[in-house]
């Protein structure tokens, strides 16, 4: 094995010591000599025609004046604080400080204090449970598998607008920071997803192919597909007002519906059955996923918020009311999906009470963008889930990470 000692020493200076040190099983093995220093090797020749000499002569001639232009174009001198926006801003995006939204580095740091990977979770429990006759009813079952089937497909949607939408069109340095950090969470769900799967043995084609399959599922995926197939168009660019429109568009619905209610029946599911002691490595996982999707939805809602405030032109009734239509749409779409999950009453829980939780959570995603409710007198039939949520009064929460693992320890619950 080779030391730091003989790294960038000459091939001929170390091959014949390593041949020296295999010596012949009768004979003892004789003193290796030890390679010069580094500082005393003779530089390496390039040899004409080579491709290190051609590579070193395209860099010769080299011209950057092209790219730093390019660069200068996307600032004028140094970032002052007041240069920074969050859309359509020409300050240097490659400068973080001085902040100027310190709620989206907060978030940043905040949500890399709260790292955790799925192989944590321990799902022997649930492994032996799934695999039992009689451990679970055949609606519970329903229940599983319903929701890692729309959830795998709704993150991997969630990742795609990051990635191919919002990270271009979103020019403000630390909500970007934000939205990269968001886009590894959205991997790890994604990897959880698939560890359940795999490790219960279900038919992955059946929980994969669910948005194909199953019209509640393919509802929600299909309604929010909608809207980001124009900003992920790499040739399309924010700059005036209906093009604004569109990004302001696309963050409500991913943020306010796809993240904010979406998620939300099957999130209160799959953690009543964990309340109830079953499938509790699945609960858990989904409960550190919540803790990043309420990260997410809040983060997403002081974007838009903010947008506003900077752009107030686009904030007009026109866009009032759509914003108002496509939150209760897609209240519209949850509730049929937890009638079809819950054609029946299980888990302590029933369609007449999600749809009224749904209701609540609709309310509050209206009013968190400065819109009035819509289902007035709507209350929270699950208050446990607030606590989860909140996740200051789940001092056990961690009792089930291994002993090694560090990140955790910069969390604050308090």
């Amino acid at each position: 094995m080779l030391n730091w000692d003989e790294y960038n020493t000459e091939e001929t200076q170390v091959a014949p010591a390593i041949k020296n040190t295999m010596p012949e099983a009768s004979k003892q093995a004789e003193p290796v000599a030890q390679p010069e220093s580094v500082t005393d090797t003779a530089p390496v020749t390039i040899g004409a025609g080579s491709r290190a000499e051609a590579a070193r002569k395209a860099m010769e001639t080299f011209d950057a004046s092209e790219g730093v232009k390019e660069l200068d174009e996307m600032h004028n001198g140094r970032v002052q604080v007041d240069d920074k926006a969050m859309i359509n801003c020409k300050a240097d995006l490659n400068q973080l400080v001085p902040f100027k939204y310190d709620w989206a580095w907060q978030k940043y740091l905040d949500g890399s204090a709260n790292h955790w990977m799925p192989q944590e979770v321990n799902m022997t429990a649930d492994i032996a449970l799934w695999k039992s006759e009689d451990g679970l009813t055949d609606d519970e079952r329903t229940i599983v598998k319903r929701n890692l089937g729309f959830f795998s497909t709704a993150d991997s949607l969630v990742a795609n607008n990051l990635v191919l939408a919002l990270y271009r069109l979103v020019t403000n340095p630390e909500c970007r920071q934000y939205i990269l950090r968001q886009s590894l969470e959205e991997a790890i769900h994604t990897h959880a997803y698939q560890y359940c799967i795999e490790s219960l043995g279900m038919d992955e084609g059946e929980i994969f192919n669910m948005y194909r399959e199953i019209p509640s599922v393919a509802k929600k995926a299909a309604w929010g597909l909608k809207y980001t197939q124009q900003i992920s168009d790499p040739t399309f660019q924010t700059g005036t007002t209906e093009t604004d429109k569109q990004l302001l568009r696309n963050l409500i619905a991913f943020y306010c519906v796809l993240e904010g209610i979406f998620f939300y029946c099957g999130f209160t599911q799959i953690l009543s059955m964990g309340r109830r002691n079953k499938m509790t490595g699945t609960a858990e996982q989904f409960q550190y996923i919540l803790r990043d999707e309420s990260m997410h939805v809040n983060f997403g809602i002081d974007v838009i918020n903010q947008i506003k405030i900077e752009n107030p032109h686009l904030w007009d009734e026109e866009m009032k009311n759509e914003a108002a239509q496509m939150i209760l749409e897609g209240t519209e779409l949850e509730i049929q999906y937890a009638r079809d999950t819950m054609p029946r009453g299980v888990l302590g829980m029933n369609a007449s009470m999600m749809e009224e939780y749904l209701q609540f959570i609709a309310n509050r995603r209206l009013t968190q963008i400065g819109l009035e409710e819509e289902f007035k007198g709507a209350t929270n039939p699950f208050p446990w889930m607030s606590e989860i949520m909140d996740l200051r009064k789940e001092k056990n929460f961690f009792e089930t990470r291994v002993i090694e693992y560090q990140t955790g320890g910069a969390l604050n619950w308090e």
